[in-house]
């Protein structure tokens, strides 16, 4: 298990959890987000390749639409 600050909150992780693996967790994969990881954005084609580890940051912004 690994413990990371996600959105501002320590939550505990399986290790080795890909960030796709997280989006994947909490339903966010087929929404518009941003993915900021211990300070860097993430591209999105590189979700699967960046695998979280103790004591990362993540910040998951999703955009809504509205008028």
């Amino acid at each position: 298990m690994a413990k990371i600050q996600l959105n501002g909150k320590k939550v505990e992780i399986k290790s080795n959890l890909s960030i796709l693996d997280l989006l994947k967790k909490y339903k966010l994969t087929n929404k518009k987000v941003a993915i900021e990881h211990n300070g860097t954005i993430v591209q999105k084609v590189n979700y699967s390749k960046k695998y979280l580890k103790n004591n990362d940051k993540i910040e998951i912004v999703h955009f809504i639409g509205g008028g």
